[in-house]
């Protein structure tokens, strides 16, 4: 296996998300979501302010690296109403690192973190229409809990299965 490895991103990188985020969500998400609703929430979560907030409450930001080079990104942080579980709110792969392994090792790399950080239960939110998300979360110990349809704003749904898996 290569050798992937999470960085946390300064401060002073938080610029560089939003350009990392559009070019993978636009190749990803063309089948699943419109191209005004990816424009949208690219927008609304991708902003400096917004991860500057989300990182004020203990989000952290890392890049994903195959031997050195930025193969994508990710973000997990506490849930507010638990003080064991984490969730994995972001992990996004370049178009040409998927498949590849790097999402298996770098969830490995996150449960890692997430546990050192005292918390049992790791939850995130995939697309239910995001087959193979879902299929690697499934096998890297993921079980679907519920489903949510979650209002964002300018009529616009995340239409998503709650995962979840203990550490």
């Amino acid at each position: 296996m290569k050798n992937i490895s999470i960085q946390q991103i300064t401060e002073q990188e938080y610029d560089k998300i939003k350009p990392l985020a559009d070019t993978i969500w636009h190749i990803c998400y063309k089948d699943i979501l419109s191209e005004d609703q990816i424009k949208y929430m690219l927008d609304m979560m991708y902003c400096v302010d917004v991860i500057s907030k989300e990182c004020s409450q203990k989000v952290r930001y890392c890049y994903i690296l195959d031997e050195g080079k930025t193969a994508g990104f990710l973000a997990w942080g506490p849930c507010e109403k638990d003080n064991h579980t984490a969730k994995l709110h972001k992990l996004y792969l370049l178009p040409q690192k998927q498949g590849s392994g790097i999402g298996g090792a770098a969830i490995t790399l996150v449960k890692k973190d997430v546990k050192s950080a005292g918390f049992t239960r790791l939850l995130l939110n995939v697309n239910r229409r995001n087959a193979n998300a879902l299929k690697c979360y499934q096998k890297n110990g993921f079980q679907i809990i519920r489903q949510e349809d979650n209002a964002i704003g300018n009529g616009y749904y995340m239409n998503d299965f709650v995962m979840e898996s203990c550490l």
